[in-house]
């Protein structure tokens, strides 16, 4: 997969808004979450930068979330979004594996979100749970 400026600044920003607090585990965990839904496109885009900005699935991105004019007005040269953008690079190089194990879902540990019912996490990172659930969840 090649990826471009785009899909490099959407991922960098939407880790931002989702995982900016988890430090560099929890920054790639999303990541590979990103990745391993524009690996096998559905629904949710066929690419990294597609991925993140489809409606309703992250909630950074949703517009009543008040990261969601954060992220957009976050500088590149912005020390958070420089480290997160070198992670990005680095999941994106393959020079990072998928600590997740395939997971394209992920929800903050405690929230019960509604598709995570009766399902077993794939790894759990920081404050998050990650799921290899694939497109139809």
């Amino acid at each position: 997969m090649t990826f471009t400026a785009a899909d490099i600044d959407a991922t960098t920003r939407t880790v931002w808004g989702e995982a900016r607090g988890e430090g560099l585990a929890g920054w790639v965990a999303v990541i590979w979450v990103i990745l391993n839904r524009a690996r096998h496109p559905a629904w949710w885009g066929a690419t990294p930068a597609q991925v993140c900005e489809k409606p309703e699935q992250f909630s950074c991105r949703n517009a009543n979330d008040p990261n969601d004019a954060k992220l957009e007005a976050l500088s590149p040269t912005d020390p958070a979004y420089v480290a997160i953008e070198t992670a990005v690079r680095a999941v994106f190089g393959g020079h990072i594996p998928d600590p997740t194990h395939g997971a394209d879902h992920y929800e903050v540990i405690g929230t019960k979100a509604p598709w995570a019912r009766g399902r077993t996490p794939s790894a759990t990172i920081g404050h998050h749970a990650f799921y290899a659930l694939g497109p139809s969840a």
